[in-house]
C-alpha cells in the first residue's frame, strides 16, 4: 500500500479523526454506494450501528453527528463546521435526513443509530456497519467499515477481514521501514524530505506538492489563530475552560527576553490552541490523528517563529519529513487510540515532528531517524483515557507536553552523530506489542485510568 503526505494530513473536522472524521467518511461512502447501484429512490431508512471504541466513547467524540452529516453527503474537509450543531439539531427535531441530499428519508437517532459500548467487531476496535432499508422494512443493503485511525477507513468482507484497497502507484523510492528509508539515503545521498518528495511526484508535480502543503499549513495557522482568539468552555459536561487565549495575550504582553524558556510557552500555546480547536469540533488538520492534531502544529509554529531563516521552503521540507515517518508508523505500527493506546497518537505525532525539526534545522538521515526514534521511545505504553470519553482531558495538555518533547528529542539527536542502539523500526515494534498487551479499558474506551477515577472523584 502505498501512502501519500495527503493521506496523513488532511483537512477534517474535530474533535477526533478515528470517531468523527472516520465515520462522516464511512457514512457518505455508504450513501454514494447507494446511489451508485441506484437504490436512493428505494431506501426509506438507514440502520447504523458502531461497535467497540466507537460505541464506547462516540458521544463524546461526536460519532453520531459525523454518521448524520456523512449519510448527507458531507465531507469532513468542507463541511461548515459553524452549522453542523443546527443542522444536526433539525435531523433530531423532524427524524428525517436528506440521504446525500437526493431524499428525504426518516432517521431516528434512537433507534436508528445503536452505540454498543460493549460490542465490538473482530478486525479492528472502531468498526460500523450501515444497512439500508425500502418502504417494506427490508434490507436492500449493508456494508461493514472499519476507522483505523487518521481518518482512514477500511470496508470488509461478511468474515470480519479488513479488506484494503491498496493504491498501486509505483513510486521511485519505495519503503515502509526506518531502514529502507535510510538505505534510499545513503545510496542516493538525499535527506529524507527528498526521498519523500520524489515519491510524491509519482502522483503531482513539485508545483502540486509544495503548494498542496502550504495549504495544509494555512490550515494549521487559521486553527492556532482561531483557538487563541476564543473564550468560555468547551462543549461537553466537563465544562474544561479554553486556556489559549490567555496564555497568549500574557505573552504578548511579555518580553521575554529575561526568560531563557519563554519560546517553550509560546510552543504550549500553539498546541493549546489546536486541540482547543479540535476538542470544539472546529476545523483542524489530522497530523496524523485528530486528538494529537496539536503536535506537529505546534513545533511547525517554534520553527517559523524562532529559527532564523525559516521560510516556506522550509515548512515543505519539514512536512515532508514528518510524513516519511508518518508512512512508517502506519506501515507498521499504529496511529490509532482504540488499537495500542495514546502511544499509537502522541508518541507518533511526536516522533514526526522531532523528525522533522531536526531535519529543517540541518540533521543528517541519521540524526533525523534517531530523533523520530527518540520522539516515540519516551511515549512507550501510554493509555488513551480520555475523561467523560471527550477528547480534553489529558489529550489537551498531553499535546501541549508532547510538542516540547519533540523538540528536545530533535535537540539531543542533533547533539549526536546518529549513532544509536534502538533503531527506530524497533520502537515501532515494541509499541504495536506493547498495543496488544495493553487491556482494553486503556485504549480509547474510557473505562480505566483518568477516566474512571476522575468521574469517581
Amino acid at each position: 500500500m502505498t501512502i501519500s503526505v495527503f493521506d496523513l494530513f488532511s483537512i477534517g473536522i474535530g474533535p477526533s479523526s478515528s470517531h468523527t472524521v472516520g465515520p462522516m467518511r464511512a457514512a457518505r461512502t455508504f450513501a454514494a454506494g447507494l446511489a451508485e447501484h441506484g437504490l436512493i429512490e428505494r431506501t426509506e431508512t438507514v440502520r447504523a450501528e458502531l461497535f467497540g471504541s466507537l460505541g464506547a466513547t462516540g458521544h463524546g467524540h461526536g460519532s453520531p453527528k459525523a454518521v448524520m452529516l456523512g449519510l448527507e453527503g458531507e465531507r469532513p474537509e468542507d463541511v461548515d463546521t459553524d452549522s453542523v450543531d443546527g443542522r444536526v439539531a433539525a435531523i433530531r427535531d423532524r427524524r428525517t435526513l436528506n440521504l446525500l441530499g437526493r431524499k428525504e428519508i426518516t432517521f431516528d437517532e434512537g433507534t436508528d443509530l445503536v452505540m454498543h459500548r460493549r460490542k465490538s467487531l473482530p478486525a479492528h476496535p472502531n468498526g460500523m456497519k450501515f444497512a439500508a432499508l425500502d418502504a417494506q422494512g427490508k434490507q436492500i443493503a449493508a456494508h461493514t467499515y472499519y476507522s483505523v485511525g487518521g481518518g482512514f477507513v477500511v470496508d470488509a468482507e461478511t468474515t470480519g477481514e479488513l479488506r484494503i484497497v491498496p493504491d498501486t502507484t509505483k513510486v521511485r523510492y519505495p519503503f515502509r521501514t526506518g531502514t529502507q528509508l535510510l538505505e534510499h539515503c545513503a545510496a542516493t545521498g538525499l535527506p529524507i524530505s527528498q526521498v519523500m518528495l520524489a515519491n510524491e511526484l509519482s502522483w503531482r508535480t513539485e508545483d502540486e506538492v509544495a503548494a498542496g502543503l502550504l495549504k495544509i499549513w494555512d490550515v494549521m495557522r487559521d486553527c492556532v489563530r482561531k483557538g487563541c482568539s476564543q473564550e468560555g468552555a468547551l462543549p461537553g459536561g466537563l465544562k474544561v475552560p479554553r486556556r489559549a487565549k490567555a496564555l497568549h495575550d500574557k505573552l504578548i504582553d511579555e518580553d521575554g527576553t529575561q526568560d531563557p524558556l519563554h519560546a517553550m510557552d509560546w510552543i504550549s500555546l500553539f498546541a493549546l490552541a489546536v486541540n482547543e480547536e479540535n476538542a470544539s469540533g472546529g476545523r483542524v488538520v489530522t497530523a496524523p490523528t485528530n486528538g494529537a492534531a496539536g503536535i506537529i502544529p505546534a513545533v511547525l509554529h517554534y520553527y517559523e517563529r524562532f529559527v532564523p531563516g525559516a521560510d516556506d521552503a522550509g515548512v515543505v521540507r519539514f512536512l515532508l519529513t514528518a510524513g516519511a515517518i508518518g508512512v512508517i508508523l502506519k506501515e507498521t505500527g499504529s496511529i490509532s487510540g482504540a488499537e495500542v493506546g495514546c502511544q499509537g497518537e502522541v508518541g507518533s505525532a511526536c516522533a514526526m515532528a522531532a523528525a522533522a525539526l531536526a531535519e529543517v534545522l540541518g540533521g543528517t538521515p541519521l540524526q533525523v531517524e534517531n530523533a523520530a526514534e527518540i520522539g516515540l521511545e519516551h511515549h512507550l505504553g501510554l493509555t488513551c483515557d480520555p475523561v467523560g470519553g471527550l477528547v480534553q482531558i489529558p489529550c489537551i495538555e498531553r499535546n501541549a507536553v508532547g510538542s516540547t518533547k519533540a523538540v528536545h528529542a530533535a535537540r539531543i539527536a542533533l547533539r549526536g552523530d546518529g549513532s544509536h542502539i534502538v533503531p527506530l523500526d524497533k520502537a515501532i515494534k515494541t509499541m504495536r506489542e506493547t498495543g496488544a498487551d495493553m487491556s482494553t479499558k486503556y485504549k480509547e474506551t474510557a473505562r480505566g485510568g483518568l477516566a474512571l477515577n476522575v468521574i469517581e472523584c
